[in-house]
């Protein structure tokens, strides 16, 4: 981070109170949020050069968060995307992970640990873009 921007996060959800819960609690983590009520609409805006973290909801209909780490994998694998869901299972968790995922997270969540997890992610990303330039 150099100091003057706040990071970028693309917040996907197509419930509006849980996008806007999230989008509080990361703006006031020191945060950026850029929120999206559909996986497609967030792809539209989103360039390879992104140079933030993506946070998205598995379940929404549509394109699901699943299939969007899989096309973000597809465009750009140094991207992180930290996929949320209230509908959690082990196996699910495992396969987002072997896909490419930064981290999962099961709703509810403590709005703190998602904001560390974040933060780790963006610092991963700056990282990476650094190297590519």
């Amino acid at each position: 981070m150099n100091g003057t921007l706040k990071p970028c996060v693309a917040i996907i959800d197509d419930e509006a109170d849980m996008r806007e819960s999230v989008a509080q609690w990361l703006s006031l983590s020191g945060f950026e949020p850029m929120r999206f009520e559909a996986a497609e609409s967030a792809l539209k805006e989103l360039a390879s050069d992104f140079p933030g973290v993506i946070v998205s909801d598995i379940k929404m209909p549509g394109m699901d968060g699943m299939a969007l780490l899989r096309r973000i994998q597809s465009i750009d694998p140094g991207l992180p995307v930290i996929l949320m869901t209230g509908h959690g299972d082990v196996p699910m968790a495992v396969e987002a992970m072997r896909i490419g995922a930064f981290d999962f997270v099961e709703k509810p969540f403590e709005p703190d640990r998602l904001a560390e997890l974040v933060g780790r992610a963006s610092d991963a990303r700056a990282r990476t873009l650094e190297t590519r330039a």
